[in-house]
């Protein structure tokens, strides 16, 4: 049965879609089954598994709405499964809100699907509303990415008391499967004190494995590639295979 984890934090640009995609990669290449399911509208992760998002279909956004086969949805690549996304889960929010349970509905879709990996991803929005809920729901864990620069924690608060109401309310056994430091250059002191505050604040649940600021992890989506197949022998890309050892560990 599959661990679900929502990859998750409201603020834009902390490398959500990029360690969704290649956290997929570097467990795929470890012999893992693995499915990243891209919950973002913008459906980035899409186009970084290399799956052309305009043509996708069935696609997330039918899952929801549609009620389509979750089976018949998966795109098989070379770096791991993939339940792709598009622009047109942008208005799903208000079209699931007329329809009973909704705060399930992913949760639902991916039920079907969970016996058939040990990993499933979900690439959430940068945003606290519908979509993130319906992943919060359908998550076992939460992995938080939280980039070395000023404002790191601005907004992890409103994030944290979403998660609080989400486990009282509608799944309880939810938890922390580990914050993440993104974007990190041991050149400056600002990365070095971002990543002790952030150590502070969420003791004992950093991840040891950091992501360095990296132009290949920056180029490898425009070429529809993990940095994993773009450029192997990156810092990026071992940086992120230490992050799948370390997750198939147990550790944070």
């Amino acid at each position: 049965m599959a661990k679900i984890i929502a990859v998750v934090n409201q603020k834009g640009g902390v490398g959500k879609t990029t360690t969704t995609v290649n956290i997929t990669a570097a467990l795929h290449d470890l012999g893992k089954r693995v499915l990243l399911c891209d919950f973002d509208p913008q459906a980035n992760a899409t186009s970084g598994m290399g799956v052309d998002k305009n043509t996708a279909s069935p696609n997330v956004y039918d899952l929801l709405i549609s009620a389509a086969d979750p089976a018949k949805a998966v795109v098989s690549t070379k770096f791991g499964d993939l339940l792709p996304s598009n622009k047109a889960l942008a208005g799903a929010g208000i079209e699931m809100i007329g329809i009973d349970n909704r705060e399930m509905l992913l949760k639902n879709a991916l039920t079907t699907l969970a016996d058939r990996y040990d990993f499933i991803f979900i690439d959430c929005p940068p945003s606290l509303e519908l979509l993130t809920v319906n992943a919060l729901c359908a998550a076992n864990s939460l992995l938080v990415p939280v980039q070395c620069e000023y404002f790191a924690l601005e907004g992890l608060s409103d994030l944290l008391a979403t998660v609080r109401l989400v486990k009282r309310k509608l799944n309880p056994p939810l938890t922390m499967e580990g914050v993440l430091l993104t974007m990190f250059d041991s050149r400056t002191n600002l990365s070095l004190q971002v990543a002790e505050e952030v150590k502070r604040h969420f003791s004992g649940q950093v991840y040891a494995t950091v992501i360095p600021r990296n132009v290949r992890l920056s180029e490898a989506p425009s070429h529809g590639k993990p940095i994993s197949a773009y450029d192997p022998y990156s810092r990026g890309a071992e940086a992120y295979k230490l992050l799948a050892e370390e997750m198939c560990a147990g550790g944070t």
